[in-house]
């Protein structure tokens, strides 16, 4: 009897002091969402946030503050239309709210900035055809290959179902890209080694109907908005997607490589006329301090942003969300 409570005793024992020593080290708890849109966003912040509080700093709205935003604006890649847009929110809420504090100026730019993109946060809805086509374009080099292979992780772990066209016949390499990242994803993919890209783009969704397929992610050729001929063919492209369905494509989206700059804003227009852009990925952010061109397509050839990349890795590309972008450029 006495042995079983000096074994019930020391059982206490071991578990009181199991429960003082400290917890075993766990496996480090990934970053968040924002706290990596914050870190990618690192260089258009030091570029701009970074360089708001000395022009804060003297705690009122007059010209001299004014033109030196405008400069720090423009050189940020905001463009003249939303610079503009920008600094009249500043003077009409500056006068409204009687603002006379550093903080209050910055807050009052954040909230103009934010009503400035909320717009664009428009999320890419895909109930409504099966399969749900999505026709991606590019110039080359926007990363636009890369973006199929997240977007087909996005949509994997959504828990739909993918296949990958792979509709650049001309570069053997984004093939065998696309090919990696069907693997990868654990999804398949329709090539063919040579030939015309709307046939193969027209023999995935034929594919993807009778496998019961949710969404269908066309690749095709980089291509400049310059090269008339190519942007004739994309053009064939999307025809013959709507000749397989008539609905179709029901999103067409353009990769923008952030570093393009100003120079995005007349690709966007360009394609819009070739393909009816519905949609925009913007890429590379992490790479750039040119993020302000956010704001210039905002005002200038407004588009939804469906998603952002700030990194490489197979999940740095999510929706567009105005509120955490603004904070990622604000925030210390």
């Amino acid at each position: 009897m006495f042995g079983f409570l000096k074994k019930s005793v020391d059982a206490q024992s071991v578990a009181a002091d199991s429960a003082a020593l400290p917890a075993a080290a766990s496996a480090p708890a990934q970053p968040s969402w924002r706290e990596r849109l914050k870190a990618g966003l690192a260089r258009t912040r030091a570029q701009f946030g970074g360089k708001l509080k000395s022009i804060f700093s003297r705690g009122k709205v007059d010209d001299e503050l004014l033109e030196e935003l405008e400069t720090l604006l423009l050189t940020s890649d905001v463009g003249m239309e939303a610079t503009q847009h920008l600094l009249d929110e500043l003077k009409t809420r500056a006068k409204r709210d009687k603002l006379d504090t550093p903080e209050g100026i910055q807050q009052a730019l954040s909230a103009a900035l934010h009503d400035l993109l909320l717009p664009l946060e428009q999320p890419l809805e895909i109930t409504s055809h099966r399969p749900f086509i999505i026709m991606i374009a590019g110039v080359n080099g926007a990363g636009k290959t890369t973006s199929i292979g997240k977007l087909a992780k996005y949509f994997h772990g959504q828990g739909l179902s993918v296949l990958l066209a792979a509709g650049d016949t001309f570069r053997a390499a984004a093939r065998e890209q696309l090919q990696a990242w069907g693997e990868r994803n654990e999804v398949t993919v329709i090539s063919q080694q040579s030939g015309d890209p709307a046939a193969v783009i027209f023999d995935a969704i034929a594919a993807a109907r009778a496998r019961g397929i949710d969404i269908v992610l066309a690749d095709t050729a980089g291509r400049l908005p310059t090269q008339l001929h190519l942007m004739e063919e994309i053009a064939k492209v999307r025809r013959v997607i709507q000749k397989a369905d008539p609905s179709g494509p029901h999103e067409t989206l353009l990769v923008l490589d952030a570093n393009f700059g100003q120079n995005a804003l007349q690709q966007v227009k360009a394609f819009d006329k070739s393909i009816s852009v519905t949609g925009l990925v913007v890429t590379k952010l992490d790479g750039s301090a040119k993020g302000g061109v956010i704001a210039a397509i905002a005002r200038q050839c407004p588009k939804p942003i469906r998603f952002i990349g700030i990194g490489e890795g197979i999940d740095d590309l999510r929706p567009f969300v105005a509120r955490d972008f603004v904070d990622a450029l604000f925030e210390g």
